[in-house]
């Protein structure tokens, strides 16, 4: 049997991030394809900078799905079954929206994927697909295997991303993380992780968790651990969690040199509209200096459109995150992802601009009308902050307080501010959605992929 696992960009996305230097590789459908052993043959293909081949002669097409993704997933999808190719869909958008995924495939899987996906290929071999595949139980962290990195196309030094623990134990509303994953919060045993890191093929990885000092106990011994492996990590934590000096000084010793914090807003009252209220916008400045001490980065992330803001947000969030010497950030206006209580509240008071999933990726358009300005008003102040916080007056100001891997604060920065210029397909406040007007987005999807 031959097997075909797909990473989707759409075009957006892929235009939006055009020229940036921190694009770490999606790891699911590496890690998925370990699962297929022998005699049976895989192939990946990662749209980030490969072509589909829809003729390819695979026995079934397995394609990861987030929201932004769908509807050209689904495109993907109908062309590989109209050319008699059987395919089975997955991820996050999935199980958030089974019955609309189903649509475009042969069978869905819902959640995680450890249990499930060999069974999905077992019954693929014998002809025999069910139409859902959901696990029962939170799937261990013990034993996996190794993703198949060797399907990783030309990603360079950010092809490596290692997963450690699993699960949030914040409830954040604008956040789906706990309608995709199990609630549980599970550990991969320590000495899986280190061997793991051990065959990486590059000097530098990411933690792709999302939140890896929620355990103490645990990070300090996978620290211990990766002391002598001489590689240099990035991981995402929260703000919180960093007031631990030990776990810092030892995260420091075993390599971490950026650690993303998702502050999100300088504002108390979007913090706590958000449920995100742990965040105190008072321990910023002391939070940033605290981890700087320890010879890290931060990168924090900044969402603008919370229901607290209005346009004195995006100057006062510009002046207050160079005052505290954030050496970079990830950039996002508020989306409200299906399932979400912010979706949900939105969608009750009317507030969506449209349904059409392809806008929904936080970076290239606003999906919804927000409470204290118009959505032209947040595009316009977010584009606005971009422009200013990647200006160079503006990255020096910000490695001159860090005083911290400016070499590579600069480059990061620099790889931001290439994007500035990108032309972003489509219109970045979109009207109201309606089936014509659908369909045509779709098809513009589909002919630029």
């Amino acid at each position: 049997m031959k097997v075909l696992l797909i990473t989707p960009e759409n075009p957006f996305i892929k235009a939006f991030r055009r020229g940036q230097l921190n694009n770490f590789v999606q790891l699911s459908m590496p890690y998925l394809a370990a699962f297929v052993k022998p005699p049976h043959q895989v192939f990946h293909v990662d749209e980030y900078n490969q072509i589909i081949d829809f003729d390819l002669p695979v026995d079934l097409v397995g394609i990861t799905c987030n929201t932004p993704n769908s509807t050209h997933v689904y495109r993907i999808a109908n062309e590989f079954r109209r050319r008699g190719r059987p395919v089975v869909l997955g991820g996050p958008h999935v199980t958030l929206l089974p019955e609309e995924a189903m649509e475009h495939a042969d069978s869905i899987v819902m959640g995680e994927a450890e249990d499930t996906w060999p069974v999905v290929l077992a019954d693929a071999e014998k002809g025999k697909l069910e139409s859902i595949y959901k696990t029962n139980r939170p799937p261990s962290l013990k034993n996996l295997p190794l993703a198949r990195r060797d399907l990783i196309y030309k990603r360079g030094l950010f092809e490596s991303t290692v997963i450690a623990t699993r699960g949030c134990p914040h409830v954040c509303n604008y956040c789906n993380l706990r309608q995709i994953y199990d609630p549980s919060i599970r550990f991969r045993p320590v000495e899986e992780v280190i061997a793991e890191v051990r065959t990486l093929r590059t000097s530098f990885f990411t933690f792709w968790d999302d939140q890896l000092f929620m355990s103490p106990g645990y990070a300090l011994n996978l620290f211990k651990g990766l002391e002598s492996l001489n590689k240099r990590w990035a991981a995402m934590v929260t703000l919180p969690s960093t007031g631990d000096d030990r776990l810092l000084r030892a995260a420091s010793r075993a390599g971490c040199v950026c650690l993303f914090l998702g502050l999100e807003s300088f504002s108390p009252e979007s913090l706590t509209l958000a449920n995100k209220s742990f965040n105190l916008v008072e321990s910023y400045n002391e939070g940033v200096a605290r981890i700087h001490k320890n010879g890290i980065t931060v990168q924090a992330g900044i969402v603008f459109g919370f229901d607290g803001d209005d346009e004195s947000t995006f100057d006062l969030t510009l002046k207050r995150a160079t005052e505290a010497g954030i050496d970079g950030a990830t950039i996002s206006i508020l989306t409200p992802f299906p399932k979400t209580p912010l979706y949900e509240a939105l969608l009750q008071e009317g507030r969506l601009l449209t349904q059409d999933w392809s806008y929904y990726n936080g970076k290239t358009a606003v999906t919804f009308r927000p409470a204290r300005m118009s959505p032209e008003t947040l595009w316009k102040g977010y584009m606005r902050f971009r422009q200013a916080f990647y200006s160079p007056k503006c990255i020096l100001q910000r490695i001159a307080k860090s005083h911290v891997n400016a070499i590579q604060s600069l480059y990061l920065n620099w790889g931001y501010r290439r994007t500035l210029s990108n032309r972003i397909p489509g219109s970045p406040v979109p009207a109201q959605t309606y089936p014509s007007d659908l369909n045509i987005r779709m098809h513009t999807v589909h002919s630029s992929a």
